[in-house]
């Protein structure tokens, strides 16, 4: 049965992009429509994935500016959907939904939309760190404590890989939305600011960056999906080890876990997710994975209701999958350069 094809919402720019890359890599005849304001900008793309189609595409508009009976299998915003028509077109014709740029602090309205209406679409909340990559990389790294007590991540991000125009409004409205962070600390989920706001990352080449505990999702999605009763997020900006190295803006996600091992012994482990290439190989493959899963090309049937991506995508396939593009995961102790 030949499939009605994904739109993708902000499908010319880098995440979009991106993803439509790596979705037309692992599935070619999974037809695709590639839907931009900048419609020129949206065939260039389009006429490269082939089997694609560009579509002159606003997020502004009720009717997404598609053009008259338009069909497709799923929606996919790439970009923030701040009027929600994109998650309203996707439950009017019952196909699933995934958002990237909503954030912690902007995810109510996709939640309440959800209830609302519960038996038209699985919606995939992935406004995580590069849409969810992070916390399944902790999650695989995770199952080999006995007990999980305290996850801390601490994310990198070169001053130079901010991306477009549209990731760099969704990076400013977010930081500027709060500027408390969010941690479980005993297993509570607290409101932090002044001095406890500040941190550090340690980067892969041992350089220690300023970091901010910032309120990002992956907090409760791994506080609740592992039972730490500690978890905290920092965020970097700045000069990446790749960069530092001579190469381009990299990406670094470090992962620290405390626990005990399955006898129970104490144990922790520190790890680096890189990629050389910088945050959009490892933010395109999350929607990608993200796709695949709501289409049931990979597991069984997706309900609707709202999903986070711990709940849809197995770990082990997602770390699988980014060391096909070319990411790593290395032992923070041993020390790795990306590349």
């Amino acid at each position: 049965m030949e499939r009605d094809p994904v739109l993708i919402l902000g499908g010319s720019g880098q995440a979009g992009a991106g993803a439509a890359a790596v979705l037309r890599r692992w599935h070619p005849t999974l037809p695709l429509t590639i839907a931009a304001r900048d419609v020129d900008r949206a065939q260039r793309v389009a006429d490269e994935l082939g089997n694609a189609t560009a579509v002159a595409g606003d997020v502004g508009r009720s009717d997404l500016g598609l053009p008259a009976g338009h069909r497709c299998s799923a929606v996919v915003a790439a970009l923030w959907d701040d009027h929600l028509h994109g998650l309203r077109h996707a439950q009017r014709h019952a196909v699933p939904y995934l958002s990237i740029s909503s954030g912690l602090i902007d995810i109510a309205p996709e939640v309440v939309a959800g209830v609302q209406r519960p038996a038209t679409s699985p919606i995939l909340v992935a406004s995580h760190y590069c849409a969810g990559v992070g916390v399944l990389v902790a999650l695989h790294l995770a199952r080999e404590f006995g007990r999980v007590d305290a996850i801390r991540v601490g994310a990198v991000l070169d001053e130079q890989d901010v991306g477009g125009p549209a990731a760099l409004a969704d990076l400013e409205r977010l930081l500027a939305a709060t500027s408390a962070g969010l941690q479980r600390r005993d297993g509570v989920f607290t409101w932090v600011g002044g001095p406890e706001v500040q941190g550090e990352v340690r980067s892969v080449d041992g350089t220690v960056l300023a970091a901010q505990s910032i309120a990002i999702l992956d907090v409760p999605s791994l506080a609740l999906a592992t039972g730490a009763r500690g978890v905290r997020f920092d965020f970097a900006v700045g000069e990446s080890a790749g960069r530092r190295g001579g190469g381009q803006p990299s990406v670094e996600i470090r992962i620290d876990i405390d626990g005990v091992d399955p006898a129970g012994a104490p144990l922790h482990t520190a790890h680096h997710l890189v990629h050389a290439e910088g945050q959009r190989p490892l933010t395109a493959l999350g929607i990608a994975l993200g796709v695949e899963r709501l289409l049931g090309m990979r597991g069984e049937a997706v309900p609707p209701g709202i999903h986070m991506p711990e709940s849809l995508i197995d770990p082990a396939y997602a770390v699988e999958r980014l060391t096909e593009i070319g990411a790593s995961v290395v032992d923070a102790r041993a020390g790795a350069l990306p590349g």
